[in-house]
C-alpha cells in the first residue's frame, strides 16, 4: 500500500500552513512543546482515525459529502474563529494563569471539523486506498501509514513555537506573536468559509 506519491501527499498536505499547524505554533509558543504532545497526538490519532472511517463508508462519504461538508465547513469555520479569539486573549497576564493547551481529544474530534482535513482525507482515500482489498483491512493500514506520516509533520510547528518561547516571556512580543497567530488563524477560517460557502451556490 505505501508508496513514494502517499508519502509526498500526505507530507505535504500536513506541514502545510493550515488551523492544526496555526494552532500547534500557538501552543508551542505559550506552553512548550511537551505540553503540546497531547495536542499533537490527537491530530494525528484524529487524523488516522477520520481516514479509516472515510476509508470504509466511502461509497455513503461520497453520496452525501457534498451535503455534510459545508455544514461541517461552517462550524469548523466557526469554532476557528472563537480558537482566534482565544489565542488573541492569551497574551494577557489575566488569561493567561486559566490557559491550557488543547486536550488530545479535543484535537481528534477537532478534524471532523476542520475543513482542510476533510479534503486530505477524501483525497487520500480516494487516490490511495486498494480497491482490490479487503476494504477494513486496507482502511486501516492506510489510516495507520497517514497518522505515522503525519506526525513528524505537525511537530516541525509545535517545536518552531517552542524555539520561540524564550523570546516569548518578553510580554510585548507574546502579545505580538498571539496577534499574529490569531489573524492568521482568522484569515484561514474566512478564506475556508468562502470556499464551503461558494460550494453551495
Amino acid at each position: 500500500m505505501f508508496n513514494p506519491a502517499l508519502l509526498s501527499y500526505v507530507s505535504l498536505m500536513s506541514v502545510t500552513p493550515g488551523p492544526n499547524n496555526l494552532m500547534l505554533a500557538a501552543s508551542g509558543g505559550n506552553f512548550g512543546f511537551r505540553r503540546s504532545i497531547p495536542h499533537l497526538l490527537g491530530i494525528s490519532i484524529g487524523h488516522g482515525i477520520q481516514v479509516f472511517i472515510v476509508g470504509v463508508l466511502l461509497a455513503w462519504v461520497m453520496a452525501s459529502i457534498n451535503t455534510v461538508r459545508p455544514i461541517l465547513g461552517v462550524f469548523g469555520c466557526a469554532y476557528l474563529l472563537w480558537l482566534s479569539w482565544k489565542i488573541w486573549k492569551a497574551a494577557s497576564p489575566e488569561g493567561k494563569e486559566a490557559a491550557k493547551p488543547m486536550s488530545f481529544l479535543a484535537a481528534a474530534l477537532f478534524q471532523w471539523i476542520n475543513p482542510k482535513a476533510w479534503v486530505m482525507v477524501i483525497n487520500t482515500v480516494i487516490l490511495f486506498l486498494p480497491a482490490e482489498q479487503n476494504s477494513m483491512l486496507a482502511a486501516a493500514g492506510l489510516a495507520v501509514l497517514c497518522a505515522v506520516i503525519n506526525l513528524p509533520c505537525i511537530c516541525i510547528w509545535a517545536w518552531l513555537g517552542d524555539a520561540l518561547r524564550q523570546h516569548l516571556l518578553i510580554p510585548k512580543i507574546l502579545k505580538l506573536f498571539n496577534g499574529i497567530m490569531a489573524s492568521l488563524m482568522a484569515i484561514t477560517a474566512f478564506f475556508l468559509l468562502h470556499g464551503e460557502l461558494a460550494l453551495l451556490a
